[in-house]
């Protein structure tokens, strides 16, 4: 299982276009249409510029997934620029700080299925795009954004610097009474954490139980015999209007009512070496617009979202974004993920 975003630092207007034959051959494998490819071209063409143009460095972050009904590409611009003070005026094509035609916001909005641009003056900028090609125009949008049981999902998983995959991973499934999330950070790195958690993930897929203690019980003597992982189960109860909550190891975790929020701890210990026999499951009431936020421990711990005016305005994986820019570790996988409650 691999969920993964591919990440590149762009410090260097010659770099740029190796990406963009990266990107390009990527949609083309991923079956998108002649036209699509060409306005994923663009997009990451006006992106990619603006990191350069604005901020004279910024990371891309892109992922891409293909199956027999719908391809689709997700893509991240994030830079520490000076940000954009005024964004409605900014979205108008002709508008420029750099003495251009000023035309690339408006292109990526009009090109994408989701597009959307959040700024700081003096924080920086991210840009968010999501373009689909859907087959089957009957199939419901996007892989990643996942709608179940009024539970949406989405996730950032960035493989640590040079590792060609993510340690970090998670899965999802539907249960008689809601949704069933499990979210774990293979110990360490590399492809020998990705088999701990795609293990685990196999498990968790196929596995009965719907309480959250007892799920993580059932993965910690299925996968004995990988180098473990830290995770966590939530199970959003949809009829009933309440989440459980388990997790052993540092998998950060906050449950977001409005303004307010609350830690979820987990217990100490590794699934798969050595798990606390005392293990339980936490409860809390579900509400609309409610957000439970985990992060691997390639995030920093100290991020709080009132940094981010307005950002529950924005699609989650904006959010996602904003936490991984500023607090990411950079020398380990790194992972945010987010559970609204619509």
């Amino acid at each position: 299982m691999d969920n993964a975003f591919t990440s590149h630092v762009i410090e260097d207007r010659s770099y740029v276009s190796y990406i963009k034959r990266e990107i390009h051959s990527g949609v083309v494998r991923a079956k998108f249409s002649e036209r699509k490819v060409g306005e994923i071209d663009i997009v990451v063409s006006e992106i990619t510029s603006n990191l350069i143009k604005h901020a004279a460095r910024g990371e891309l972050l892109y992922r891409i997934e293909t199956s027999d009904s719908e391809s689709t590409i997700q893509l991240l611009g994030i830079d520490d620029g000076p940000g954009i003070a005024d964004m409605p005026k900014m979205m108008k094509d002709g508008e420029s700080t750099t003495q251009t035609l000023g035309q690339g916001l408006g292109a990526i909005h009009r090109l994408s299925d989701i597009a959307q641009v959040y700024s700081k003056p003096k924080w920086g900028t991210i840009v968010y795009s999501m373009i689909q090609e859907r087959r089957n125009k009957d199939e419901v949008i996007s892989p990643w954004i996942k709608e179940l049981n009024t539970v949406s999902i989405n996730a950032l998983c960035v493989p640590k610097i040079r590792e060609k995959v993510c340690g970090d991973g998670y899965c999802v499934r539907e249960s008689q009474t809601g949704v069933m999330l499990f979210f774990a950070d293979g110990l360490g790195h590399g492809p020998q954490a990705k088999e701990a958690v795609d293990i685990a993930c196999d498990h968790f897929m196929n596995l009965r139980e719907t309480d959250p203690s007892e799920i993580i019980r059932r993965l910690h003597e299925n996968i004995r015999k990988t180098r473990g992982l830290v995770g966590t189960v939530a199970v959003f109860d949809t009829k009933n209007n309440e989440l459980s909550f388990c997790g052993v190891g540092n998998i950060h975790s906050r449950f977001y009512t409005g303004i307010e929020s609350r830690n979820l701890m987990s217990f100490n210990g590794t699934v798969g070496m050595n798990v606390p026999t005392s293990i339980s499951a936490s409860k809390a009431v579900l509400q609309k617009n409610q957000h439970l936020i985990m992060c691997s421990d390639g995030i920093q711990t100290r991020w709080d979202l009132s940094r981010y005016p307005g950002i529950f305005k924005y699609n989650a994986m904006v959010l996602a974004g904003s936490i991984y820019k500023d607090f990411t570790r950079r020398n380990d996988d790194a992972s945010v993920l987010i559970a609204k409650v619509s």
